[in-house]
């Protein structure tokens, strides 16, 4: 199972703050902007996410059909499949995909996520855009 690009999403407290820590670290703006209050910095193939007042703790992100540069990947697995290889393989769905259907019907297509989250308590977002 190809779960797609790796990131990882910050909770910032001052966007403004994070972002110029971060390009002193030689990160570079990739997405989103300051007026959405998340920008997407990237250095190399490394991508982290900063998010100000969207969500409380960091998170891991994968991003399906996606690569480093969220240039489409094909062939890809579909959300709907991870998600579901991941019930049969006994893992519990903490926010699933809301179209139930989604869940037996791999056919569906198209932008979807879901939560998970790590024995440590680490959520991870597998969060297809295409």
């Amino acid at each position: 199972m190809d779960l797609g690009a790796f990131s990882i999403s910050l909770a910032v407290k001052d966007l403004q703050v994070s972002k110029e820590f971060y390009l002193k670290l030689g990160f570079e703006q990739f997405a989103g902007s300051e007026d959405a209050h998340y920008l997407i910095l990237k250095n190399g193939e490394h991508l982290i996410g900063l998010f100000e007042g969207m969500f409380e703790n960091n998170i891991l992100t994968f991003n399906p059909g996606w690569d480093q540069n969220a240039g489409s990947v094909e062939p890809f697995t579909d959300v709907r499949e991870i998600q579901k290889q991941l019930i049969s393989r006994g893992i519990k769905i903490d926010v699933p995909i809301e179209d139930s259907v989604a869940v037996d019907n791999v056919s569906n297509e198209g932008p979807a996520n879901f939560v998970i989250t790590d024995p440590d308590g680490n959520q991870i977002l597998i969060d297809q855009h295409r």
